[in-house]
């Protein structure tokens, strides 16, 4: 079998950078069209998981049509019942694919498992999950901000649902034991990518990876963001410039870029920004914190107007005081916790107390919580955009006013 380390397949790949830029912006387009019709409105498509071959071999194959006759196919390709859809790549691929494909399938009456991209190489449906009734099967989420206990709760409540699953983090050990320990769970179902969000170069490299894997992507989940604890007389600039850099950039890169994506596959999409309860209802320290995921969360306002056309929802959901999911703790709370404690005279655990009995319900708030309300947007059960989902177990001073 073909290594599916993202990775290793763009250094084992036998095109140059513009060609393999060229193979990232067909790849979400031939995705889109080989997605099959549910007549459902709420889930109108169901996806594909369509995987790349660029090694010389592959490029070699695609030159003729006549190869779709021979017996040796590239690894891990064999020859089946129908033949390989071979295409030349013209100037404008998407109309000609469209046609292509179509007539294809009026042929075969079937859309095409193998399709051969002349000079640029080889892309193949992946039939394992092609049967699965789970409500998110083939479909393909990105977390970012991944590696902590949200991001945990987030990522397994979206593999229970069948998703590939793309968990993000800054380059290290912490993200590739959080994608080893996810991979127990759901095997080559995930995979890890590091992403500096701050750094546009990161979140194109990152989407390639995904793209030249599985074919593109259909969730989003934007949970990149760190946390400052100052007063605002005592707050460095510098600091606030790096809450900001990540809050809000970060945000704003990420969108950006899962927008482009979306609109390139025309399948529709759905975008879910972890907010917080400080934007309704801050506190005193937390004003850098606030402040920008005040603006995180406008941004995802304004994206659910602008995507709307697309058939992309946008929403938010706003949790509050998540300190740990399974073995994984809070990074907002690892920097927010001392001196909470300190502030109170509790432990962690009396912390913890604190603010689980602050709420109307008195209960505990877990990432799995986080994750429910992130699969109620992500599964679609209400036609709905631009909306923000409180995770606090009922905060009044967080109800808007």
């Amino acid at each position: 079998m073909i290594d599916t380390n993202p990775r290793k397949i763009m250094s084992d790949s036998a095109l140059d950078k513009k060609s393999l830029n060229r193979l990232v912006q067909i790849v979400p387009i031939v995705r889109g069209l080989l997605a099959e019709p549910t007549g459902n409105p709420d889930m109108p498509y169901k996806p594909v998981i369509l995987k790349s071959l660029t090694s010389k071999a592959a490029i070699e194959f695609t030159g003729s049509a006549k190869n779709a006759a021979t017996q040796e196919y590239p690894e891990p390709l064999t020859k089946g019942g129908r033949p390989p859809l071979f295409l030349n790549i013209g100037e404008e691929p998407s109309g000609q694919f469209k046609d292509a494909i179509s007539k294809y399938s009026t042929q075969h009456h079937v859309k095409p498992e193998i399709i051969c991209l002349r000079e640029l190489g080889i892309l193949y449906r992946d039939q394992t999950e092609q049967n699965s009734d789970l409500p998110l099967a083939n479909k393909v989420a990105l977390v970012t901000g991944a590696a902590g206990a949200i991001g945990y709760g987030i990522c397994c409540g979206l593999l229970g649902q069948g998703c590939h699953l793309v968990a993000t983090d800054l380059p290290g050990e912490k993200l590739d034991n959080f994608a080893a320990d996810l991979k127990q769970v759901a095997g080559a179902r995930v995979m890890g990518v590091a992403i500096d969000v701050t750094d546009e170069a990161s979140i194109v490299q990152g989407f390639e990876e995904v793209i030249l894997a599985w074919g593109g992507l259909d969730i989003m989940v934007v949970n990149a963001g760190i946390p400052l604890v100052k007063f605002l007389k005592d707050i460095d600039l510098d600091a606030f410039r790096k809450l900001e850099k990540v809050n809000v950039e970060g945000t704003l890169l990420t969108l950006r870029e899962i927008a482009h994506h979306f609109i390139l596959q025309d399948t529709g999409g759905d975008i879910i920004i972890v907010s917080t309860k400080n934007v309704p209802s801050p506190g005193a320290g937390f004003g850098a914190y606030s402040a920008t995921k005040a603006a995180c969360h406008q941004l995802g306002r304004i994206a659910s107007l602008e995507l709307a056309q697309y058939g992309v929802r946008v929403n938010m959901v706003a949790p509050d005081g998540v300190f740990s999911e399974g073995k994984y703790k809070s990074g907002l709370w690892a920097e927010v916790g001392p001196d909470r404690m300190k502030a109170r005279g509790l432990d962690e655990k009396g912390l913890q107390e604190y603010y689980q009995n602050r709420n109307l319900l008195k209960t505990k708030i877990t990432g799995r919580h986080v994750a429910n309300a992130v699969l109620f947007f992500a599964t679609r059960q209400t036609p709905t955009t631009g909306v923000t989902m409180p995770v606090d177990g009922g905060l009044p001073d967080a109800t808007p006013r």
